[in-house]
């Protein structure tokens, strides 16, 4: 005769095992999946350095939140993706400062022409009060900044010859981001301004429809622009932030206690890829040097700061409301 039991455990098993299954479907339908954009490829010090912000989220919301990050800009463009960051399409993303200014005008402030001095001084205002009124206008157009990245400081490079004074640059034909404030800089050189796609540039480098470009270290080298254009002149013109975003509508939806976890990872995913940033612009500058470009300090920056004062003139007068701005960060690193 069979045991009742040896009939029953079966089914004993397939209820648990049903339980079990519904158990995990619903903690899964519960986790908030978030998608993050990513311009940079998953090597890059950026990158590293979402990658531990969503490993952090994820472990420490254990689960609630799973943040995913989409690299080499799968998801769009930057202009595409702050556009889905601000309507909730998109959750989180790494925003470079400079393509931000039609969005939240505020942030032209930062592309101007040596608003910062040096990096060091960019990430110590960044982390304070300057850095949090930037975050406010942020906030004000649907994107909550959590932490600043850095994307070093900027200089000139060519095909021609080393820059040492304003006058070098004259006549040459020099690529920007497509930015009123980086077209009215170069032309203030008296070189020609062309904003040009990035993925253009080393062929237009190579044939010569431009003469230069202007970048940083890491960029510099890994677009293999240096094979074409041997000449690196550091005028460290531009030190642009980058942000740490997340979609005022996904920040929303957390509760405190998850918000805090999220903004500390953010933090520290800070600190990562300022620390990775620093050792690849050092990597890069070597790299570069050992192939044969020639690299120059600009021993007089001051000629080129006096040659942009036009600018800062037109722009305050443009936006008064932001002349305020400009003054503190100025008397921020005159301290």
């Amino acid at each position: 005769m069979t045991h009742p039991l040896s009939t029953s455990l079966p089914r004993t098993l397939s209820f648990t095992a049903l339980a079990t299954a519904l158990s995990l479907a619903s903690m899964s339908a519960m986790a908030d999946q978030w998608r993050g954009w990513n311009i940079h490829p998953p090597e890059y010090p950026n990158s590293i350095a979402l990658e531990s912000f969503a490993e952090e989220v994820t472990a420490n919301t254990e689960g609630r939140v799973e943040p995913k990050v989409y690299h080499n800009a799968v998801l769009g463009d930057q202009p595409d993706a702050i556009e889905q960051t601000r309507n909730g399409a998109l959750d989180f993303a790494n925003f470079n400062m400079g393509p931000m200014g039609p969005i939240v005008p505020a942030t032209n402030v930062l592309s101007l022409p040596f608003v910062f001095s040096s990096e060091d001084d960019m990430y110590r205002l960044m982390d304070g009060e300057i850095g949090q009124r930037f975050a406010d206008a942020l906030e004000e157009k649907g994107l909550v900044a959590l932490s600043w990245f850095g994307s070093g400081a900027r200089s000139l490079y060519n095909t021609k010859h080393a820059v040492e004074t304003p006058e070098d640059v004259q006549g040459l034909k020099v690529r920007v981001m497509n930015n009123d404030l980086y077209v009215e800089m170069i032309d203030a050189l008296g070189g020609n301004a062309t904003p040009m796609a990035y993925s253009e540039v080393y062929q237009s480098l190579k044939t010569g429809v431009i003469d230069g470009a202007e970048n940083n270290y890491p960029s510099y080298e890994s677009s293999g622009h240096y094979e074409v254009a041997g000449y690196y002149s550091n005028t460290d013109h531009l030190v642009l932030p980058e942000c740490l975003c997340v979609a005022k509508a996904s920040w929303d939806e957390l509760s405190s206690e998850d918000q805090e976890i999220v903004r500390q990872a953010a933090q520290n995913a800070a600190k990562e890829q300022r620390q990775l940033w620093a050792e690849r612009s050092e990597a890069s500058r070597e790299k570069v040097l050992e192939a044969g470009s020639e690299i120059n300090d600009v021993a007089d920056k001051g000629a080129f700061q006096a040659a942009m004062q036009p600018i800062y003139d037109d722009f305050t007068a443009a936006h008064p409301d932001l002349a305020p701005l400009i003054d503190d960060i100025k008397a921020a690193q005159a301290e």
